[in-house]
Protein backbone atom coordinates (compact mmCIF):
# COMPACT_ATOMS: atom_id res chain seq x y z
CA UNK A 1 0.00 0.00 0.00
CA UNK A 2 1.35 3.30 -1.15
CA UNK A 3 1.17 5.63 1.62
CA UNK A 4 2.68 9.38 1.99
CA UNK A 5 3.70 10.62 4.96
CA UNK A 6 5.18 14.74 6.47
CA UNK A 7 6.02 15.93 9.62
CA UNK A 8 4.13 19.32 10.22
CA UNK A 9 5.66 20.73 13.37
CA UNK A 10 4.65 17.84 15.84
CA UNK A 11 2.01 16.74 13.64
CA UNK A 12 2.08 13.72 11.18
CA UNK A 13 0.13 13.82 7.87
CA UNK A 14 -0.74 10.73 6.59
CA UNK A 15 -2.38 10.09 2.99
CA UNK A 16 -2.73 6.73 1.79
CA UNK A 17 -2.37 6.99 -2.36
CA UNK A 18 -4.48 4.12 -2.59
CA UNK A 19 -8.20 4.48 -3.89
CA UNK A 20 -9.52 1.61 -1.40
CA UNK A 21 -8.35 0.55 2.30
CA UNK A 22 -10.01 -3.01 2.28
CA UNK A 23 -8.81 -6.47 2.84
CA UNK A 24 -5.80 -6.62 0.45
CA UNK A 25 -4.54 -3.52 2.00
CA UNK A 26 -5.91 -3.21 5.55
CA UNK A 27 -2.97 -5.32 7.25
CA UNK A 28 -0.24 -3.18 5.64
CA UNK A 29 -2.07 0.01 6.51
CA UNK A 30 -2.05 -0.97 10.38
CA UNK A 31 1.34 -2.40 10.14
CA UNK A 32 2.58 1.31 9.07
CA UNK A 33 0.39 2.90 11.11
CA UNK A 34 1.58 1.29 14.71
CA UNK A 35 5.12 1.86 13.57
CA UNK A 36 4.74 5.34 13.70
CA UNK A 37 2.55 5.50 16.39
CA UNK A 38 5.51 3.49 17.88
CA UNK A 39 8.13 5.83 16.81
CA UNK A 40 6.29 8.87 19.22
CA UNK A 41 3.88 10.05 16.80
CA UNK A 42 0.98 11.05 18.57
CA UNK A 43 -0.63 13.92 16.62
CA UNK A 44 -1.79 12.37 13.29
CA UNK A 45 -4.22 13.61 10.66
CA UNK A 46 -5.35 11.04 8.48
CA UNK A 47 -5.79 12.70 5.09
CA UNK A 48 -8.29 10.53 2.97
CA UNK A 49 -8.90 12.44 -0.11
CA UNK A 50 -7.44 9.71 -2.28
CA UNK A 51 -9.60 6.81 -0.94
CA UNK A 52 -12.73 6.49 -2.45
CA UNK A 53 -14.07 2.88 -0.76
CA UNK A 54 -13.14 1.42 2.74
CA UNK A 55 -14.40 -2.32 3.81
CA UNK A 56 -14.66 -2.98 7.22
CA UNK A 57 -11.27 -4.82 7.29
CA UNK A 58 -10.28 -0.82 6.35
CA UNK A 59 -12.11 1.10 9.04
CA UNK A 60 -10.97 -1.82 11.48
CA UNK A 61 -7.17 -0.48 10.71
CA UNK A 62 -8.01 2.78 11.30
CA UNK A 63 -9.57 2.20 14.48
CA UNK A 64 -6.62 0.40 15.97
CA UNK A 65 -4.38 3.25 15.15
CA UNK A 66 -7.05 5.30 17.21
CA UNK A 67 -6.94 3.17 20.14
CA UNK A 68 -2.87 2.43 20.17
CA UNK A 69 -2.63 6.27 20.07
CA UNK A 70 -5.32 6.18 23.22
CA UNK A 71 -5.60 8.94 25.62
CA UNK A 72 -2.12 10.06 25.25
CA UNK A 73 -2.66 12.03 21.96
CA UNK A 74 -5.25 12.49 18.82
CA UNK A 75 -5.73 10.95 15.75
CA UNK A 76 -8.09 13.29 13.43
CA UNK A 77 -9.60 12.43 9.70
CA UNK A 78 -9.67 15.02 6.85
CA UNK A 79 -11.14 15.57 3.14
CA UNK A 80 -13.58 12.35 3.34
CA UNK A 81 -15.00 11.46 0.57
CA UNK A 82 -19.36 10.91 0.98
CA UNK A 83 -18.48 7.45 -0.65
CA UNK A 84 -16.19 6.64 2.60
CA UNK A 85 -18.35 9.47 4.91
CA UNK A 86 -21.72 7.64 4.26
CA UNK A 87 -19.46 4.32 6.15
CA UNK A 88 -18.49 6.66 9.22
CA UNK A 89 -21.99 7.62 9.27
CA UNK A 90 -23.68 4.17 8.76
CA UNK A 91 -21.17 2.39 11.80
CA UNK A 92 -21.29 6.19 14.22
CA UNK A 93 -17.51 6.24 13.53
CA UNK A 94 -18.33 10.05 12.66
CA UNK A 95 -19.18 10.34 16.78
CA UNK A 96 -15.61 8.49 17.61
CA UNK A 97 -13.14 10.46 15.34
CA UNK A 98 -13.05 14.36 15.10
CA UNK A 99 -13.13 14.58 10.82
CA UNK A 100 -12.62 17.88 9.12
CA UNK A 101 -13.41 19.53 5.53
CA UNK A 102 -9.66 20.12 5.12
CA UNK A 103 -5.91 19.05 6.40
CA UNK A 104 -5.67 23.21 7.21
CA UNK A 105 -8.26 22.74 9.73
CA UNK A 106 -7.51 19.39 11.37
CA UNK A 107 -4.11 21.01 11.59
CA UNK A 108 -5.50 24.07 13.62
CA UNK A 109 -7.80 21.75 15.47
CA UNK A 110 -4.70 19.96 16.91
CA UNK A 111 -2.56 22.73 17.71
CA UNK A 112 -5.59 24.03 19.85
CA UNK A 113 -5.85 20.69 21.61
CA UNK A 114 -1.97 20.63 22.21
Amino acid sequence: MQLKHKKTNDVLIVRPLEKRIDASTAAEFKKKMGEWIDAGNRQIVLNLSEVDFIDSSGLGAIISGFKKIGNDGNLVICTVKESVMSLFRLTRMNRVFDIYASETEALDALSVKA
